[in-house]
């Protein structure tokens, strides 16, 4: 996941991620976060900000989302994506759309038009697209499609091979929820936890505005059609601005299946933005700050996040890790920091 604080952070997944690939997994961190930062110092508010991280995960090869994305039981890729300003408190989401290279675009695409307000003779925007249809009013609104076929990586071809022997073999031996078990569990490892690999980001930009994304690959060899929590309401990201009730101003990003009572290990993970302003002393300079915390957390073997503010050089990154001995789903990761940005108003 990433962060991006006029500020922002940013997620590059739960899961597992190799020693070998630390070095790639850092750097589109930084870059999804450097791209963020750009928008904001260029005076775009987060919601474009966290677009713009979003899309520059989405575009890695290293992700499950976008390109490289995993590869459902048919062999085809869709994705889910989602995102939320907290400003308006408008909400856009696309799920198991297939042919765009950046679902996120056309999430936010969503999100802007429901803004616009009522359609004509007095229609309500739609603010939630799946399938067919997404990919429809997507190329209607300008998003050029992309062949999934192009969108699929040697990594994401090769893991579907394994994965679909792996399948075939099962089902000579055993149909029965034994080995369904051990199906899912052995396409957790081969891939690396690549069915876990979400990508996020959240961001707050200097008038106080937060906003989060997310997207999804989804599960490796998932149904077609299926929509996973990436693109859900309140499930898969979530941003909300300070109000009179509440003093801070919050934004998550989740990633993995936390909500899967049925399985045996909660996986998943989480990035969360809070802020809230305060007065600069002395207050006669008329200067207030963010005070923004930012915090990870992870029940799976890792996660790679990144943060940045506009007040940085460059980005932070760092591959959270369980500690040694513990087992992943049964044991939690916390951690974070806090940073204060100043506003001349």
């Amino acid at each position: 996941m990433i962060g991006v604080l006029s500020n922002a952070g940013v997620m590059e997944g739960a899961g597992y991620h190799s020693e070998s690939k630390a070095k790639e997994y850092k750097h589109v961190c930084k870059r999804a976060c450097q791209r963020a930062v750009d928008r904001l110092k260029a005076g775009a508010l987060a919601v474009e900000a966290v677009t713009a991280a979003l899309v520059e995960l989405e575009d890695s090869p290293f992700t499950n989302a976008g390109m490289g994305s995993n590869l459902n039981l048919s062999g085809g890729i869709e994705c889910d994506a989602s995102i939320m300003d907290g400003k308006s408190l408008h909400y856009g989401a696309v799920g198991a759309i297939s042919g765009i290279k950046n679902p996120v675009l056309v999430a936010n695409r969503l999100l802007s038009e429901a803004q616009r307000g009522k359609l004509s003779a007095g229609r309500i925007p739609p603010c939630f697209l799946v399938g067919r249809g997404a990919h429809d009013w997507a190329v209607s609104h300008g998003i050029p499609p992309c062949p999934s076929e192009k969108m699929a990586t040697k990594f994401s071809l090769s893991a579907y091979k394994r994965n679909k022997r792996k399948m075939e073999l099962a089902e000579k031996l055993d149909t029965g929820h034994n080995q369904t078990k051990k199906r899912r569990q052995s396409c957790e490892n081969e891939n690396g936890s690549g069915c876990l690999d979400t990508v996020g980001a959240v961001v707050v930009d200097l008038e106080g505005n937060v906003a989060a994304a997310v997207s999804s690959g989804g599960l490796a060899m998932k149904h077609p059609g299926r929509v996973g929590q990436a693109a859900h309401y309140g499930c898969g990201c979530w941003a909300e601005n300070t109000c009179n009730m509440n003093p801070y101003s919050t934004a998550v990003s989740t990633s993995g299946s936390p909500f899967l009572a049925s399985e045996d290990r909660v996986l998943g993970g989480v990035i969360v933005l809070r802020c809230c302003r305060c007065v600069e002393a002395p207050p006669s300079q008329n200067i207030q700050g963010i005070l923004v915390e930012f915090l990870w957390s992870h029940t799976t073997e890792s996660m790679c996040v990144g943060y940045m503010s506009a007040q940085d050089s460059k980005a932070k990154t760092h591959i959270s890790r369980l500690p040694p001995g513990t087992v992943p789903g049964q044991c939690l990761a916390i951690e974070g920091g806090v940073c204060r940005l100043s506003v001349v108003e």
